[in-house]
């Protein structure tokens, strides 16, 4: 059910595919996304199921209302029925899990196990332009996290080889962040996700960074917007555990 897991000195990592939930398609079967059209108990059942698997409980963990922006909230409960407009949490509270909710955007985990926060963020194009990476870090650091001691991971996104978009756009993205020009491998222009929200930590001290090999658009195995518009979301998750 559970895609890729890893546990790092106490912080724990978890990224899903899309299989081993009870969604109907276009949404199967895993659908964490209650915003896309899927039936709201299946997608209740799915989260239950998922956390379930990652040895925690679904009041434990905390879903935004994404909206490809630059907020970030401090937490310590989730948010309940009608989550904030925010594309980044932030926790102190060791044992809640943080949820990104994607399906071709970059989800971005983030865990300072010696001071025991974590953060997550949705890095979509117009949230990396936005400064949503650095807003997390900063975030995490109001809470006593050390930049040089979180650990950065990066789930299933579409990659650059195949995040093609007009010239214009390619070009509005590298003046902000130069590290994101990409070609795909037709040689037209396109934006490396991942490498520009790399590039971000970088800039806000965070080196310790790790990038999941899954292209979202080449993989059947998860959810592409790019490729079938409607469809479900995948979900990566970070917490640290209790002592």
């Amino acid at each position: 059910m559970i895609g890729t897991q890893e546990t790092v000195s106490g912080a724990h990592f978890a990224f899903t595919d899309r299989w081993g939930g009870v969604s109907a398609a276009p949404y199967e079967a895993l659908n964490l996304g209650g915003a896309v059209g899927d039936d709201p108990e299946a997608v209740r059942t799915n989260r239950a199921l998922a956390a379930k698997s990652l040895g925690l409980s679904p009041d434990e963990v905390v879903w935004m209302r994404q909206v490809h922006g630059r907020d970030v909230a401090v937490v310590d409960a989730p948010f309940g029925e009608d989550p904030p407009p925010v594309d980044g949490v932030v926790t102190a509270r060791r044992g809640l899990a943080l949820a990104v909710l994607t399906a071709d955007c970059t989800p971005v985990l983030l865990a300072d196990p010696v001071a025991g926060v974590t953060g997550a963020a949705h890095a979509g194009r117009p949230g990396l332009l936005a400064g949503v990476v650095g807003e997390t870090v900063e975030a995490m650091r109001g809470l006593g996290a050390e930049p040089a001691r979180i650990i950065a991971r990066t789930g299933p996104a579409v990659c650059g080889r195949c995040y093609e978009v007009p010239e214009a756009m390619r070009d509005e993205v590298a003046a902000a962040v130069p590290e994101a020009y990409a070609t795909t491998r037709r040689g037209t222009p396109a934006v490396d996700m991942a490498a520009g929200v790399r590039a971000q930590l970088a800039r806000s001290g965070v080196t310790a960074w790790e990038q999941s090999s899954v292209c979202t658009l080449e993989s059947g195995d998860h959810f592409s917007y790019r490729r079938n518009k409607a469809t479900g979301r995948l979900a990566s998750y970070v917490w640290i555990g209790v002592e």
